[in-house]
């Protein structure tokens, strides 16, 4: 049989059950045993069955499509863009549409009629659109929780931004760095509010001074160059910069060069020595814990870590970001970062979308995505 021939009844007799056993089997519906479930599913993908679309609409009073809305932001940046390829391609699976939402405006009855439900990605308090989407009437999954009083989301798909900044402030720390620096988002997101106030908290935890300097949201590498340099100006003793933004990495490094600082240079604690590695490119992931161990018995920062009065006038300068991407893949150094994993993390929003959606998990479902931190040559090691 093909694709185009196979039916519902041709999958009940194969499985040995009815035709709404199917039914309710292949939709996730009804009371249907899970092996039975499972039997049937098996079944139709050895058949080659595919439901017909329109028909499964029309009985389900069903749109046949998913709305997404992402941050106004959206449109300058790879991690959304990778993130809505990613929530594509799982709702095709499931045979649904995405329909992408206009950034502005507050039409949530026009929305719900349109849709079956909806991804609301990284919601902000100060998005006037979000409280409608959010009482639209259909079922909603937010990337991230929304921190705005509002209707409750349907499920959630979160991160824990706190432990990804954490795991990036104890590598730089343990690379040698003793006042790093940090430029956090502005914005009223659970990710640029978490990045902040992780910045001061972990400070206050280890008694080190981290200069925060806020940035906007989506933050250009020129203004994230630009505040990078008063920064250096104001606070010569920053020995590492940790930038938020996606795609604004390559700013701090120019103005570093500016500046005369050295990137990729650490300091070796036992010799007082400092090595440069900017050819290693090599990868590593922590994805249990997300975290490393720090040495911080060291005192103080100054000038000059070779130990040799004037050797080096200038204190070297480490590097990261809390997004990784394109832009710090390919900068010169190649610059350690958070792997958020965008595309996996759209899967993920519109997977939880469509288990809800089908019956297959209850609403209130809070599911966490696992991030990766990737240490490259702007924070190399000794050698």
């Amino acid at each position: 049989m093909t694709s185009r021939t196979v039916t519902l009844l041709d999958v009940a007799r194969a499985a040995g059950v009815s035709k709404s056993t199917v039914s309710d089997a292949l939709q996730g519906s009804g009371r249907v045993a899970e092996a039975t479930r499972e039997r049937v599913r098996a079944v139709a993908e050895q058949l080659g069955y595919r439901p017909n679309s329109a028909a499964r609409r029309l009985r389900r009073s069903s749109t046949g499509a998913i709305g997404l809305h992402l941050p106004q932001t959206a449109t300058r940046l790879d991690y959304y863009m990778n993130l809505a390829f990613g929530a594509v391609a799982r709702a095709q699976e499931e045979g649904l549409d995405v329909v992408l939402l206009a950034p502005a405006g507050g039409a949530s009855g026009r929305v719900a009629s349109r849709v079956d439900g909806l991804l609301v990605i990284d919601p902000e308090v100060g998005d006037s659109a979000v409280p409608g989407l959010l009482d639209a009437g259909v079922p909603v999954v937010t990337g991230e929780r929304y921190l705005g009083p509002a209707a409750a989301p349907s499920g959630a798909v979160i991160c824990d931004n706190a432990a990804s900044l954490t795991a990036l402030l104890d590598h730089v720390t343990e690379r040698g760095a003793r006042h790093p620096a940090v430029l956090a988002p502005a914005g009223t997101s659970a990710w640029a509010t978490a990045l902040r106030a992780t910045a001061a908290s972990w400070g206050q935890e280890h008694g080190v001074a981290v200069a925060l300097r806020t940035v906007p949201f989506a933050a250009t590498p020129q203004e994230a160059e630009e505040t990078t340099l008063a920064l250096l100006r104001t606070d010569p003793a920053v020995d590492a910069v940790i930038c938020a933004p996606d795609g604004a990495a390559p700013g701090v490094l120019r103005a570093a060069a500016t500046a005369g600082r050295t990137v990729g240079t650490v300091s070796d604690r036992t010799t007082g020595s400092t090595t440069s590695d900017r050819t290693t490119g090599s990868t590593t992931s922590d994805r249990t814990t997300g975290s490393t161990t720090s040495d911080r018995t060291a005192g103080g920062t100054t000038s000059g870590r070779t130990g040799e009065a004037g050797a080096h006038p200038r204190t070297p300068l480490l590097v990261a970001s809390c997004v990784d991407g394109t832009a710090t893949r390919s900068a010169e150094p190649p610059v350690t970062a958070v792997d958020l994993r965008p595309a996996a993390y759209g899967r993920a929003c519109a997977e939880l979308l469509c288990d809800i959606l089908a019956g297959r998990t209850a609403p209130d479902t809070v599911r966490r995505h696992a991030w990766a931190l990737e240490t490259r040559a702007s924070t190399a090691p000794p050698r």
